[in-house]
C-alpha cells in the first residue's frame, strides 16, 4: 500500500532523513552496539514479558518505523493525526523483533517477533530509550524553558552563557537541536522521548555536561521529558496558544505545570518563574526551590531601569549573588524578562555572574527573532517570529518605542489547520498599534488562505486600522516595501527563522528574510551581499534577537 503524505509530513520526513543521515556514526548508535536484552531495556514499564521475550537482544528502540532497523524495538504510539499501529507491519518488514503498544495483539504476529502491551506507550518509551542508552540524562545538568513566548531566545542566552563557563553543552528548540558533534534540523519544538536521550547521549559521550531545551506544552502533554530530573525550570509568560490542541487555556496552563510538579523524576531543584505573569505565581512551591524575575514586583531578580536601542539592552540586573552588569545586543523591553530568566537559570546551576556577563555579551543575535534587514533603504526592515497575539503585540510595541515619530507597517498571516481563535484576535492587535497592516499567507497548508485572511479580518475591523490584502507573501512583502517611507518601520511577522511555506498542494522554500533582500534589491537599495546564506543576517547588517514569537 502506498502512503501520501501530505506537505506538512513531507518536510518532517525529509527531516528525518537528514537527521538520520547526520546521525548515522553518533556515539548513541556505537555505544550500544552490542544491544541490550529486551528485559533490561524495559525495566520499570508495567508489562509482562514471555520466556521468549525476555531472551530478545534489542539493538535499537524506535517510534517511527521509517527508523527501524534490524533488532529494534518499536513502539506504536497514538498521534494526534496518525496511530502508530498502522505502521507496525512496516515495522516488522524493516527488521522489528519487538512491538510495544497500548492494545492487545491483533492478527497473526510472524514468528520471532514479540508483541508486549503497556499501559502508557509514550512514558514507556521514555524509560525504554533511558535504559537502553545507560540513563544519559542522569550524566547531565538539565534546563527547561516553558511559556508561550521567550522560550528560543531565553535558551538561546542561557545556551551562551554555559558556553562561556568553557563547557560542553546542547541546545533544543524550535529554530534547530544542537549538541557537541553537530547541528540537526528540528522537526518538533521538542524531539520526541527517543531522539531527546539519543541526543543527551552524545552530549554526554562528547563529555558535556549540560543540555537546554524548550519544554512545549505538547513534549509535556505527551510524556517527552518523562524520567528527565531538572536542574532549573523556567516559566516566561503564558498567553492564549494551542487551542486546537488543548481545547482550553486552563488544560495548556496543567500541561506547562507539568514540568515544575516533576516529570517522573521528582521536582526541578530549582524553579525560576516570571513574577509579573499571574500563571508564574500559581507555579510557586512546586519545585524544591523557587526564584522569581521580573520588573514590576518585588522580584528576586529585577533591573531598575535599562536603556533600550536597536543595538541592544543596557542594564544592572540585581540578583540575590549580587549585581549582574548586562550588555546585549538583543532588542526590546520583553528581552529584558528573558535576560533576567537566564540569569537566574545560570545562577541555578552555580555560574558565575562574570560568566553571566561574558555569555550575554557573546551572543550575537537569535535567528528570526528581531532580526534586522538592511541594505541601506531608508527604513528598518524587521522579520520576526511572532505568531501569536501577545507576541504581535509586543513586537509591534516594541517598534513603536525605539521608533515613535515613523508609521510602522506589520505584515502577517495565520497558520492553516491551526488555532482559529487566535486569528481575529491578532487582527485587532495589529489594527490597533500598527498604521498599516498587510495580511498575506503564513503556511496556509490545505486551508484557503483568503478564508484565514477573512478569520483575521472580523478582528481587525474593529479598530480603525488601515490594511491591505495580498494572499501571495513574496508579493506582499514587496508591497511593505512599496509603502514604506523614510523613517517607517516594516515589520514582518510570523515565520522568523522558518525557510519553507506549505501550501495544499506542495511545500516550497521560502525565507522572509532572503525574500525581504530580494524586495529590496529590486528597488535599488544595494546594501551588504549575503555572506551567510539565507539562514542568517547578510555580512555587514545590524543584528538583533528578540524572542516575540517563542
Amino acid at each position: 500500500m502506498k502512503i501520501v503524505l501530505s506537505p506538512a509530513e513531507q518536510v518532517r520526513d525529509a527531516t528525518t532523513n537528514r537527521v538520520n543521515r547526520q546521525r548515522k556514526h553518533s556515539p548513541r548508535t556505537s555505544a550500544t552496539a552490542s544491544g541490550r536484552k529486551l528485559s533490561e531495556v524495559l525495566q520499570g514499564v508495567e508489562t509482562t514479558l514471555s520466556a521468549n521475550a525476555n531472551k530478545l537482544t534489542i539493538q535499537k528502540v524506535a517510534c517511527d518505523s521509517r527508523k527501524v532497523q534490524p533488532g529494534t524495538l518499536f513502539f506504536a504510539l497514538h498521534g494526534a493525526k496518525a496511530d502508530g499501529n498502522a505502521f507496525i507491519r512496516d515495522a516488522i518488514k524493516r527488521g522489528a523483533v519487538a512491538i510495544a503498544s497500548e492494545e492487545k495483539a491483533v492478527g497473526k504476529i510472524p514468528p520471532g517477533v514479540s508483541w508486549i502491551q503497556v499501559r502508557e506507550a509514550r512514558k514507556a518509551l521514555a524509560i525504554a530509550a533511558a535504559n537502553f542508552l545507560g540513563h544519559p540524562a542522569s550524566a547531565l545538568h538539565l534546563v527547561a524553558v516553558t511559556g508561550t513566548n521567550g522560550k528560543t531566545t531565553t535558551t538561546s542566552v542561557v545556551d551562551a552563557i554555559v558556553k562561556a563557563s568553557g563547557a560542553k553543552t546542547g541546545l533544543f528548540g524550535t529554530i534547530a537541536y544542537h549538541t557537541p558533534l553537530g547541528d540537526y534540523p528540528a522537526p518538533n519544538t521538542t524531539p520526541e522521548s527517543v531522539d531527546l536521550q539519543g541526543f543527551f547521549a552524545e552530549i554526554r559521550d562528547a563529555g558535556g555536561k549540560y543540555a537546554v531545551l524548550e519544554a512545549s506544552s505538547h513534549s509535556l502533554a505527551m510524556d517527552r521529558l518523562w524520567g528527565c530530573h531538572f536542574q532549573t525550570a523556567v516559566f516566561t509568560n503564558l498567553t492564549r496558544e494551542h487551542m486546537d490542541f488543548h481545547k482550553t487555556f486552563e488544560d495548556y496552563f496543567v500541561a506547562k505545570k507539568r514540568l515544575f510538579e516533576g516529570t517522573g523524576a521528582g521536582a526541578p531543584e530549582v524553579a525560576v518563574l516570571n513574577a509579573d505573569n499571574e500563571f508564574g505565581k500559581r507555579l510557586t512551591h512546586l519545585a524544591k526551590k523557587t526564584v522569581t524575575y521580573g520588573l514590576e514586583s518585588d522580584a528576586d531578580i529585577t533591573t531598575k531601569k535599562f536603556q533600550l536601542t536597536f543595538d541592544g539592552l543596557t542594564f544592572t540586573a540585581q540578583t540575590p549573588n549580587g549585581k549582574v552588569h548586562v550588555e546585549s545586543r538583543l532588542v526590546g523591553r520583553i528581552n529584558v524578562y528573558n535576560l533576567l530568566a537566564a540569569i537566574g537559570a545560570a545562577q541555578a546551576l552555580g555560574l558565575s555572574n562574570e560568566v553571566i556577563e561574558s555569555g550575554i555579551r557573546n551572543l550575537e543575535s537569535v535567528s528570526g527573532r528581531f532580526q534586522r534587514i538592511d541594505l541601506g533603504q531608508p527604513f528598518p526592515v524587521i522579520v520576526d517570529y511572532a505568531h501569536t497575539d501577545d507576541a504581535l503585540e509586543n513586537l509591534i510595541r516594541t517598534a513603536r518605542e525605539l521608533n515613535p515619530k515613523g508609521r510602522i507597517i506589520t505584515l502577517f498571516g495565520c497558520g492553516g489547520e491551526k488555532d482559529r481563535t487566535k486569528r481575529p484576535v491578532m487582527g485587532e492587535v495589529t489594527g490597533r498599534l500598527s498604521d498599516l497592516t498587510i495580511l498575506s499567507s503564513d503556511n496556509p497548508r490545505s486551508e484557503d488562505p483568503l478564508k484565514i485572511i477573512s478569520d483575521i479580518i472580523v478582528g481587525l475591523q474593529k479598530t480603525a486600522g488601515k490594511y491591505l490584502i495580498e494572499p501571495d507573501r513574496e508579493k506582499a512583502i514587496g508591497m511593505a516595501m512599496d509603502e514604506a517611507r523614510s523613517g517607517d518601520i516594516v515589520l514582518l511577522a510570523g515565520k522568523g527563522h522558518e525557510n519553507y511555506q506549505i501550501l495544499a498542494d506542495r511545500t516550497f522554500e521560502f525565507d522572509d528574510r532572503e525574500m525581504a533582500r530580494r524586495a529590496l534589491r529590486g528597488r535599488g537599495f544595494e546594501g551588504p551581499r549575503n555572506e551567510n546564506g539565507k539562514d542568517g543576517p547578510s555580512k555587514g547588517e545590524p543584528r538583533g534577537g528578540s524572542g516575540f514569537g517563542t
